[in-house]
Formats: structure tokens, sequence, C-alpha cells
């Protein structure tokens, strides 16, 4: 699917958050493709001292089980510090289709960011603040958000640069309970994808996520179960 495969986010460049987020979280999500459910995603954060780790499991469901069947693993491991997530590893890896694998490694030193394809290294200028997929949706839980948010962010396969515009607090219902959340969107421009996200507003952990195409075309991703831990 390719609507699957564009999971934004990154570095906010707004003020941290000086409240202490949590050490740990599980989370699950639901998938929605065309009004079928498609995939359950499981994720992992821990906290232990000054470094993290974070994995995320996504299983095929449904029509899509039967067709594409193959898991996808995210991990990411790094630093915690003032500012938040300090990524120093992703790895993005597809059960059964290698070529479609990616990582990336993080030289903050070097200011030097490595992406790894198909045994291919790929060496980049690394900018401060810089997150992977996965780091970026945690990222959040240390920032106060503002109005606009700026952030670059890398899948391993590419470094790209995203702005978000913060909106009016919305309640939603998930089969989590119902949250109170801040609305993010992308405001893309035309025949660009389009990116809303509502964040819970206790630990800004995402509780609904949704992704349209130029074409309409929408993944929905809802949050089916949390646990935190302080």
């Amino acid at each position: 699917m390719k609507l699957l495969t564009i999971f934004f986010a990154g570095l906010l460049l707004c003020a941290p958050v000086y409240a202490a987020p949590p050490t740990g979280v599980q989370a699950s999500y639901e998938v929605f493709s065309g009004g079928m459910k498609i995939g359950q995603m499981n994720e992992l954060y821990s906290r232990n001292g000054d470094r993290y780790t974070l994995t995320s499991t996504t299983t095929p469901v449904g029509l899509l089980a039967m067709f594409k069947p193959e898991k996808i693993y995210f991990t990411s491991s790094g630093q915690v510090t003032r500012q938040g997530l300090r990524p120093l590893s992703f790895e993005d890896k597809r059960e059964g289709n290698p070529a479609r694998s990616s990582q990336a490694e993080f030289d903050w030193n070097a200011q030097q960011l490595t992406l790894i394809h198909q045994n291919q290294r790929t060496p980049l200028a690394l900018p401060e603040g810089t997150q992977d997929r996965l780091s970026a949706m945690y990222q959040f839980m240390f920032l106060k958000i503002e109005s606009t948010l700026d952030f670059a962010m890398t899948n391993g396969n590419k470094l790209s640069n995203y702005h978000y515009v913060a909106g009016a607090q919305q309640k939603v219902d998930t089969p989590a309970g119902q949250f109170d959340s801040l609305y993010l969107d992308s405001q893309p421009k035309e025949g660009e994808s389009r990116t809303e996200i509502w964040l819970e507003t206790k630990n800004h952990l995402p509780c609904k996520m949704v992704i349209t195409d130029a074409s309409g075309d929408q993944l929905i991703q809802i949050l089916s179960g949390l646990k935190v831990q302080p």
C-alpha cells in the first residue's frame, strides 16, 4: 500500500516541555483503508536513564493479509536529551521483502546521516534535531507544541523537511476511549498528500492519524490500547 509507507513526523522546532515524560509506553493502533481494517500496529517505548529504545510491529489483517502478508518492523534507539529524543540508529525491516528494507545511522558529532538501502550507503548532512519515522511520534512527549511546527525526518531512504500547523483542541473517540486532543494539519499544497494527527493532551501521544493522498484515498490509524508508565 502506497499510503502505508507515508509515515510522517520529526523534531518540532518549539520549546521543550519540562514536566517529566513517561518512561514507558505500550500503544496499539488499528489501521484502516477504504473503510476496512487492514492492519494492527503494536508499539513499545522504553527509557533507561539517558537512553531509549522503540519498536513497532505492523501485522496485516483481512484482505491485505491474504494478498500482502508481510509484517513491517520499525526499530529506533538513541539518547534522551533535554530537547527530547536523539536517535542513533533506525531500521525499517520488511518481512519477506528485504529489497524494501532500509536503515539510518546518525553521527551527531560529524553531523552526518547515513542511509542504507540494498547494500548502498548514502551519506547526507544531518540537520540538528532530525528524527526517524518512529522516534518522531514519541518526540511529541517532550515538546510544548506551539502554532507552527517544522521538522526533518528520515525513513531510511530519504531525508525530508515538513511543515505543520496546530489547530484547536478536539475530543476524539477511539477504541481505547475518548481523549482531549490537539489537532495538527500538514496543510499541503495542491497535489500533495495531507497528514492530520490528533495528540492526546496528557502525554502528547498520537491517538489518531489520517493520511489523505492527492486522489482522496485515506489511511486511518486509530488508538486501540494504551498503557503509560510514569
